[in-house]
């Protein structure tokens, strides 16, 4: 099921994952009006816009599964966050 979109908007594609162990969709989208016309949205409430399609498709990947790393440094986010 695609997502409610403005009358502008285009949907391009959607991403399944997880993240901060919580499971998360973002929807990949294209709306001619804005100045940077590609853009994703997560179910987290994050989203980022691009000026060319190039980056829409890499990022939002990597926002729904994220590396090793990022996975390492996001935990030491919450207990550094829980410490103080």
């Amino acid at each position: 099921m695609k997502p409610q979109l403005e009358q502008t908007e285009f949907w391009v594609g959607t991403f399944h994952g997880s993240h901060d162990g919580t499971k998360a969709k973002v929807t990949a989208t294209r709306d001619d009006t804005r100045p940077e016309p590609y853009a994703w949205t997560c179910t987290c409430g994050a989203s980022r816009s691009f000026p060319t399609e190039h980056d829409v498709f890499p990022t939002a990947w990597q926002h729904t599964h994220p590396t090793r790393f990022d996975r390492l440094r996001s935990c030491a986010a919450r207990r550094f966050r829980a410490f103080r």
